[in-house]
């Protein structure tokens, strides 16, 4: 089946590149970028990336290595606290009298 009429890859292209990705590499990180580079193309509209997507997620070697599954356990850079207030606010500016 077609999957990206653009770039006429199909669903057997799309498995065929996680299962080349994850012999040479065990521990990669799979994305749809990498299966495009591997292929040789590039993405166009993005109109097929809900199906790209869903032909990704049934390959049973797209999944993520145990070694990096609890990288994201850890403070990230979105749910640190970096000093700032909580409030979409300004703080009030005190004026001299």
């Amino acid at each position: 089946m077609i999957v990206c009429h653009c770039t006429n890859i199909s669903d057997h292209d799309i498995r065929s590149a996680i299962d080349w990705m994850r012999t040479s590499d065990a521990q990669t990180i799979i994305t749809p970028g990498k299966i495009y580079h591997a292929l040789g193309k590039l993405a166009d509209c993005g109109g097929c990336m809900p199906l790209f997507l869903d032909t990704m997620r049934s390959n049973d070697n797209l999944e993520v290595p145990m070694q990096l599954r609890a990288l994201r356990t850890g403070v990230t850079q979105e749910s640190a606290d970096e000093g700032r207030p909580k409030s979409h606010r300004l703080p009030k500016q005190i004026t001299a009298a």
